[in-house]
């Protein structure tokens, strides 16, 4: 019963336990949860960390995964999730719900709902699914922008870019590289200074 006992809470911030994870040697296994149950089963089976996604929210919802939903709709499933498993929770933030200002809208509400990590995407809006084709995607400096909203607004929240360069332009070098480590895959990783 994490959620209803206060002893049971964790008190190191979710972030914080995510960079953690991050940190140790191997692979992150972060299974994905897009409710409480599916939250609880993923923990009962040895998982340290839960991933949301943008397709398994709005297909649970009955809708599709083309950036419809709001910032209070992913708060509900964030809550949901956290208070169920206690288990950081990186978050699909899809391109951050609008521009600057909506960026860090988005990853204070996400944060105060207890979210461990946030990836934003360089798609412009109306976005698709990751896995469809013909996405549009906004320009290195806009995303840079966004990212640099999105690491103002964080306390303790990991801020991680992801890029559809390689199904849209066949390329993966997009980004200016200041202030991220870069790992293998399509995801940079932008630490706190």
């Amino acid at each position: 019963m994490t959620y209803l006992i206060g002893a049971d809470m964790n008190a190191i911030p979710a972030g914080k336990r995510f960079r953690a994870l991050m940190s140790q040697k191997g692979i992150m296994q972060i299974p994905g949860a897009h409710n409480g149950q599916a939250a609880l089963q993923a923990k009962d089976n040895g998982f340290n960390a839960l991933y949301l996604s943008g397709a398994a929210m709005t297909a649970s919802m009955g809708l599709p995964d083309l950036g419809i939903i709001t910032v209070e709709d992913v708060c509900f499933f964030i809550r949901q999730i956290v208070r169920s498993s206690g288990l950081p929770l990186l978050v699909d933030g899809d391109t951050g719900y609008g521009e600057t200002l909506n960026v860090m809208h988005m990853v204070r509400a996400f944060e105060d709902a207890g979210a461990a990590a946030v990836h934003i995407e360089d798609q412009i809006l109306p976005k698709k699914c990751g896995h469809l084709n013909d996405k549009k995607l906004v320009s290195p400096q806009d995303m840079a922008q966004k990212v640099a909203a999105a690491a103002k607004a964080r306390r303790d929240m990991v801020i991680i870019a992801r890029t559809d360069a390689a199904g849209s332009e066949g390329s993966m070098v997009r980004w200016p590289e200041p202030a991220c480590i870069t790992r293998p895959g399509r995801m940079r990783f932008f630490q706190k200074h």
